[in-house]
């Protein structure tokens, strides 16, 4: 990001279209999977697999019509291998992250703190603009998760606008390296009836049941779709605009979002089933509905680990961020065989 032909050599050509292809694919499929996944960021895999300079070339070519073949590539390989990954595997994750809150929260912590080194490699050294925007953007992130252990952010209807608005989460995450869009619809209350809808949606599709694709569609995925794109747009160009103005204290607000998405990801806790008089999406529970409230809703509470939980959580986390620097190597190997590549044909 400080010099986008230093940080990754193939940014402006150096690397051939097959190899261009292969890494648009992988990183793509990696953001649609991060997409997902509350706590680690699209835009780090992006950055992670090497196509993240690539990908910003082609975005911003597009957003100023500007139709080259090699950016046409780039973002239509990233799209579509990120709508693959969406399609397979959102109803998967959103039963894993209700039953099985704990294990997949440690999977995300660990996730996110893989892409910290990614992120500082761009950040350093530090400055008093880079620790500043740390602080303030890691407190922000505080801040939303005891909100969202509080009830008071999370339990947010799905409504077209906050739809919309999840949408817009969804698009930062894919341009700034550090932002979890699945973090985000977490805390606007949409993850869960995103996810639902993507798979109804996909259901729908494989049993060629045109009529039942259109509830989910229209009502959910349409205005997601609208808030991807008008935030492709919007986030796309200030993040350009903000690394070229203020680098320093941009890259440090990425490391905070990093470093705060942490709290709000404690694994140890657990849904506690509605009482009479508690409200759940506008709707004011009664001994008559009250067993009808699906468990995705219940609020949630931190509860007190095994030490078997402990255990095996730190292990998860330890493999996570294993895995988040080993597609970083991934990248990086990419990045220097297409330079032994090149050299051996000049």
């Amino acid at each position: 990001m400080q010099d986008k032909k230093n940080t990754v050599p193939d940014a402006r050509g150096q690397v051939s279209r097959n190899v261009l292809l292969l890494r648009a694919i992988f990183g793509g499929f990696l953001m649609g999977l991060a997409n997902l996944v509350p706590g680690i960021s699209g835009g780090t895999m992006l950055l992670a697999s090497g196509i993240y300079p690539a990908f910003i070339d082609a975005l911003a070519d597009l957003t100023r019509f500007r139709f080259r073949v090699r950016s046409i590539i780039v973002i239509g390989a990233v799209v579509a291998s990120a709508g693959i990954g969406i399609l397979l595997l959102a109803g998967t994750l959103k039963e894993l992250v209700v039953h099985q809150r704990w294990v997949m929260y440690s999977i995300f912590i660990g996730l996110t703190l893989g892409g910290i080194p990614i992120v500082w490699k761009l950040a350093r050294p530090v400055s008093p603009a880079l620790f500043g925007s740390v602080l303030l953007s890691f407190l922000a992130m505080v801040v939303l998760a005891i909100l969202q252990s509080n009830g008071t952010v999370g339990q947010g209807s799905s409504s077209s606008l906050m739809l919309f608005i999840a949408g817009l989460a969804g698009a930062s995450a894919m341009i700034l390296p550090g932002l979890s869009g699945g973090y985000l619809l977490l805390l606007l209350g949409q993850y869960v009836p995103i996810l639902g809808a993507i798979d109804q949606f996909k259901d729908a599709l494989s049993s060629r049941d045109l009529t039942a694709a259109v509830a989910p569609g229209v009502t959910v995925l349409l205005p997601v779709g609208l808030g991807v794109v008008a935030g492709v747009l919007i986030v796309g160009n200030l993040l350009a605009w903000l690394l070229r103005k203020y680098q320093k204290a941009t890259l440090g607000m990425l490391l905070g979002l990093l470093l705060g998405s942490t709290v709000g990801l404690w694994p140890f806790q657990e849904g506690v089933p509605p009482v009479p008089g508690e409200m759940i999406k506008g709707v004011v529970v009664t001994m008559d509905n009250q067993a009808e409230i699906d468990p995705e809703d219940w609020s949630m509470d931190w509860v007190r680990p095994s030490l078997g939980q402990v255990a095996v959580s730190l292990l998860l986390i330890g493999g996570s961020v294993a895995t988040t620097l080993g597609v970083a190597k991934v990248g990086v190997y990419l990045d220097s065989s297409a330079i032994r590549d090149q050299a051996s044909r000049q």
